[in-house]
Order: C-alpha cells, then sequence, then structure tokens
C-alpha cells in the first residue's frame, strides 16, 4: 500500500538528477493538494487532514507550522512550506549519513543497531529489521535515501536522538486492568528523568481513565458479586442509583486511583530487576518477546503482591452500601478487628494466576497484530500509528480479558466475602464449582458486558490526557 499521493513521486528522484525549477513544480503540486480550500495557505487543519488521508498518523502538524511559521499568522503560504521543505531534508541528509557508516548510500539492519546502540539504546536484531521494514518500500532490506526521506520529511525530528525516540517508545495506556510489559528505556533517559516524567503522565492518564470509566468499572464488580440473582446490566445500574444516588455510582474509585501510582512504580522497578537477571551480563539487545512475557509477569506479580491490600479495599469499598464505612481508613480498620489481617489477601492466588493468561494472550495478540500490520502495509517503524496502536491494545486486551476473566469473577467473589457475616468461606476451588453448578459456565462471565463498554473509552481517554501530560511534562511524542 502506498502511503503516498502521485505527486509524492518527487521524492523518488536523485538529488543530482532534479532542476530547481522542475523541484518548484513538484512542491506546488504538493502544496495544491494539501490546500484543501485553495486560499493559497495551508493551516494546521488542512495539513492535518492531507496526512492523515495519506497515512502519515504520527506527523506532529503543530509543530511543523509552528517553526515554519515565519510570519505568524498560524498558516503557511507557499514560500514557508518550501523553505520547511529544504530545511528539513538538510537535517535528514544529516542523519541518513551518521546511520550509513559505510558510506554505501544504503541503511542496514547492523548500522541501524549500532547507531542506536551509541545511543544507548539496544535494540535485537529481529527489532531493528522490524523498524527497517516498516521504511523499506523496494523490498531490499535496505534503506536508501529516498525511502528515508520519504518516511520523515512530515515528521519535524531534528537529529539521531529524536530518531531513536520515535523508534523506540510506544504508548503506556492504562485502561484499568492489568498493565503487562512496562516500556523499556535507556541509561540516558533514566539519569535524564524521563522515565519518571513518562511514568507520572500514565500514572495520570490511568487516573483520569478510571475516573470517566468508574460507573462502568462499579457495574461490573456488582454484578460479578450479585449477578448470579438475576439483576441485569441496567437492573444493577438503577439499583445503584436507587441505594445511594449518582455519586454512588464512583464508590470505590478514590482507592483504584491511589493505587495507580505505587503498582506502576513497583512494576517498572521489579521489571528493570527481572530483565537484568533475565539478560545475566549479556549487555546487548531489549528482550525478545517471550523474555518480556515472562519478566513482565513476574513484575505484575510482583506488584499485585505488595499492593493487593489495596485491591480487597477497592472491592469491599465498590460494594459498600450507604453509611457502612465512613471511609478507607474505616473500611480497613472494621476488616482488621472483625476478619483480620489474612482478609487483606483473599483472592490472591486466583489474582496471580489471572496475570499469566492475560499477560501472555494480551503481548502475544498485541505484537501479532502489530507486526501483521507492519508487514503488510508499512506505515509505521517501531511505532505504526495512534490508531493501530490504540487498535492492537484493545483487541489485545479484550483477548486478555477473555482469558483470564474467571479467575477475575472468583477473585472478586472471594474478596467480597466477608468472614463476620457468617457465610461460608468459599475457596478458589470451591468458588469455581458453586458458580459452574449454580450458574453454569456462562456464570464465570458475569459483568463481562460493562468491562468490554468501558475499554474504547477508557482508553480513548487515557491517550488524550496522556499526551497532553507528556507535553506539560516535557516528554517527547
Amino acid at each position: 500500500l502506498c502511503r503516498f499521493p502521485s505527486c509524492w513521486t518527487w521524492a523518488r528522484c536523485q538529488d543530482n538528477g532534479v532542476s530547481d525549477p522542475e523541484q518548484e513544480k513538484r512542491w506546488a503540486e504538493l502544496f495544491d493538494q494539501l490546500d484543501l480550500n485553495k486560499d493559497g495557505r495551508v493551516d494546521v487543519n488542512e495539513l492535518r487532514t492531507g496526512l492523515t488521508a495519506w497515512g502519515i498518523v504520527r506527523s506532529e502538524v503543530d509543530e511543523i507550522v509552528r517553526v515554519s511559521d515565519t510570519n505568524h499568522d498560524g498558516q503557511l503560504d507557499f514560500k514557508e512550506f518550501t523553505q520547511y521543505l529544504r530545511t528539513h531534508e538538510k537535517e535528514l541528509r544529516l542523519m541518513f549519513r551518521s546511520l550509513d557508516r559505510n558510506n554505501d548510500g544504503h541503511i542496514d539492519v547492523g548500522e541501524i543497531q549500532l547507531s542506536l546502540r551509541s545511543l544507548g539504546v539496544n535494540v535485537s536484531t529481529e527489532q531493528a529489521s522490524r523498524i527497517l521494514q516498516s521504511i523499506d518500500r523496494d523490498g531490499t532490506m535496505t534503506i536508501d535515501w529516498n525511502e528515508w526521506r520519504d518516511h520523515f520529511l512530515f515528521n519535524p525530528l531534528h537529529n539521531m536522538e529524536d530518531i531513536a525516540h520515535y523508534w523506540k517508545h510506544s504508548l503506556m495506556l492504562d485502561i484499568g486492568e492489568q498493565l503487562t510489559v512496562p516500556d523499556e528505556f535507556s541509561e540516558k533517559e533514566r539519569r535524564s528523568g524521563v522515565v519518571w516524567r513518562q511514568l507520572v503522565a500514565g500514572a495520570m492518564a490511568g487516573a483520569v481513565s478510571r475516573t470517566g470509566t468508574a460507573p462502568l468499572d462499579r457495574l461490573k464488580v456488582f454484578l460479578q458479586v450479585h449477578g448470579s440473582s438475576g439483576v441485569s446490566l441496567f437492573g444493577g445500574l438503577r439499583g445503584m442509583v436507587q441505594e445511594g444516588g449518582l455519586r454512588s455510582l464512583w464508590r470505590g474509585n478514590g482507592i483504584n486511583v491511589l493505587k495507580i501510582a505505587p503498582e506502576s512504580a513497583i512494576k517498572f522497578m521489579a521489571y528493570e530487576q527481572i530483565k537484568w537477571l533475565i539478560r545475566g551480563s549479556k549487555e546487548g539487545g531489549s528482550l525478545r518477546v517471550q523474555e518480556r512475557f515472562i519478566a513482565g509477569s513476574l513484575a505484575g506479580a510482583t506488584a499485585q503482591t505488595i499492593i493487593y491490600p489495596m485491591e480487597v479495599l477497592k472491592t469491599r469499598l465498590t460494594l459498600r452500601k450507604t453509611g457502612q464505612y465512613s471511609g478507607m481508613a474505616d473500611c480497613a480498620k472494621q476488616i482488621l478487628r472483625k476478619e483480620g489481617v489474612r482478609t487483606f489477601y483473599k483472592g490472591y492466588v486466583p489474582n496471580t494466576l489471572g496475570i499469566i493468561p492475560y499477560a501472555g494472550i494480551d503481548l502475544a495478540v498485541y505484537e501479532t497484530l502489530k507486526n501483521a500490520w507492519l508487514q503488510r502495509y508499512c506505515m509505521g517503524s517501531a511505532d505504526p500509528g495512534v490508531l493501530v496502536l490504540l487498535g492492537c491494545g484493545t483487541v489485545s486486551s479484550t483477548c486478555g480479558q477473555l482469558a483470564s476473566y474467571p479467575l477475575a469473577l472468583i477473585r472478586t467473589r472471594m474478596q467480597a466475602q466477608a468472614s463476620a457475616d457468617g457465610a461460608p468461606q468459599l475457596s478458589m476451588v470451591g468458588q469455581f464449582k458453586h458458580i459452574v453448578s449454580h450458574e453454569g459456565v456462562s456464570g464465570l462471565y458475569r459483568g463481562i458486558a460493562p468491562n468490554f463498554l468501558k475499554v474504547i473509552p477508557a482508553v480513548s481517554i487515557s491517550y488524550v490526557v496522556y499526551e497532553h501530560m507528556k507535553k506539560a511534562l516535557g516528554v517527547g511524542s
């Protein structure tokens, strides 16, 4: 699939073989296609619309206009537009030459690895091949100058550090479920504080996202525990509102948001240590997919072990009736007094077991879908674009949830069991047998509808907040 219009063929001509008048003519054709309202100027919206139509989804159009708009009218005339092209091509030429270490006019896999390693970013041969394939248009497994220029002309990346960051980072979105594999960072980024700024941006995005979808999350927990009594989706929602008013739909959200920061920090630190143990003394290359799955699962299990009492509190606060607890501290106090410390780890076993199928399927489906897209369309590099990543993330998360949901439901029911109320305390196996015998296999998926309903809004909210927070904190896209 070619992502450029026919006039883009100017970029296929060698620099030495194109006269200035011919170049100006082709630039004029390109400008004319972007100038949708034919007023002789291209504004941010026209540039974004035009580039999106060509499949260029990762371009920072605001940055292009800001840098190139010399008269500060918020638009680009033809002179400003062509000046951007000339200036940026020179920058791209310098970057291309720095990558082309043997000066043969082509960039290969080894040169990508060497250049990134010199910037403190270690990538495997497989990852470098994926980067190369996303730019290579003629299937030669090398990148020539024209392919390089085509790919990055409308991405305002000014040096190799920018290119390395563009290639390496993927989105860190929190949709309120188990996050699997943290992003990987270079030593330079760790020292500069980029790691923690990125984690803060992700935590803020998760907080806003979880708050926005809290009613669906509470409805899911309500149906998981009380759904066997015949409560429907809308019946459960109506019952919660009648019992405690609209504000009751956000019960348990406070602690759900509060646990994001410690969970993210613990998971990241555990992931770094586990990754080091897996690699041993080998200093080169990122982890392979299966190694990332193992490291991510173990890091997730570590984080869950430490913050699990907060999970139990969240379930109890989510299910509480009006006036049952005066707050988080009162809930914890009552659990300690009436049920003991062990209650804070009810449901821990199914919760930990659930991380493995969720992480494995989520990561496997995500990598498979992203790689399939790259191989077929070659529309991005390590990060093929926002819409593609959001789509892959939504599908992979949904598949992961389908596999791990029965364990999540059993965990929630065990968390909700209050030993002080005299009800029989069922183990994980006991819960499973009870659900299947009394409710059938479908009972293992009670509450999954609101869980699926929240995925798309959660991902969308999280992405928008994440991008704004990154800009506010000075973390590049």
